[in-house]
């Protein structure tokens, strides 16, 4: 069980309010010593994906930057819904819904 498909919905009061977020999870052989990849389906944006691919940069979300082997799967997908709500980032532009990379 390496390849896992995650849905994370949009937090309410932000431009991600309503939007369902589609995205792959990789967990490697060394896993749960080792952070998962993570990987948008749907775009989104935000500082710590990239918009040419989806890719979630690990340095810059915070559990995966200072991975814990107790750390699963939920652990990263509310970080992401976390990000969405920070003040810096629930007033971002947003690609138009539907679109993927």
């Amino acid at each position: 069980m390496s390849e896992w498909n995650g849905t994370i919905l949009g937090p309410p009061h932000s431009v991600h309010e309503n939007r369902i977020y589609s995205l792959k999870l990789h967990c490697g052989p060394n896993y749960p010593d080792v952070p998962p990849t993570v990987q948008f389906i749907s775009k989104v944006n935000l500082p710590c994906i990239s918009q040419v691919d989806g890719k979630v940069d690990p340095s810059k979300l915070a559990c995966l930057a200072q991975w814990r082997r107790d750390y699963n799967m939920e652990t990263v997908l509310l970080e992401i819904r976390r990000e969405m709500a920070t003040g810096s980032n629930r007033k971002l532009p947003q690609p138009p819904e539907g679109t993927t990379y």
